[in-house]
């Protein structure tokens, strides 16, 4: 279900041409992804990570495209929201069809839920000696890399946009 309504967004995409709109898109698409991999996995911790990174990235695109277009008005066009009613109608008929396929899949989902338990993840692993080398370094790269941005920032003692 889910990739149903990723593979949707991913054609609204296409059809969209304002930056807000795809922006509205890309973030819909973001937290179906982090939900996606949440799943797959016993724990949310990759997916959280996912999600934080992708809408840090969102911020400074949204920051660039505000500086570049400030003044551009959005408008919602008719075929456009047609297109949208379209698919949502669509997305609700494929919820009562996953609603029936669900029941089916409880006990398959069930069986491999129980499996997970009993093979317990830690976080430990991370920190033992194979890994703990990779963690460290990965500490200092951001480390140093909060201190290159802060010290970038403070060099024009304020917005990183300047006004004329």
């Amino acid at each position: 279900m889910i990739l149903i309504m990723m593979m949707i967004n991913t054609i609204m995409m296409l059809i969209l041409k304002h930056p807000l709109s795809c922006g509205l898109i890309l973030l819909a698409q973001t937290i179906l992804t982090a939900i996606g991999t949440g799943m797959m996995q016993l724990n949310f911790w990759y997916s959280y990570i996912l999600f934080l990174i992708m809408i840090g990235g969102m911020l400074v695109l949204f920051i660039y495209m505000t500086s570049i277009a400030s003044n551009e008005k959005f408008k919602f066009n008719k075929n456009l929201i047609y297109i949208f009613m379209f698919f949502l109608i669509m997305l609700l008929l494929l919820l009562l069809i996953d609603y029936y396929y669900n029941n089916l899949m409880t006990n398959i989902d069930m069986s491999n839920y129980k499996m997970k338990l009993k093979n317990q993840f830690s976080m430990m692993k991370y920190f033992n000696y194979p890994n703990y080398f990779i963690m460290i370094m990965m500490i200092i790269y951001l480390f140093i890399s909060l201190i290159a941005i802060v010290k970038i920032t403070k060099f024009n003692y304020g917005a990183l946009r300047q006004k004329f």
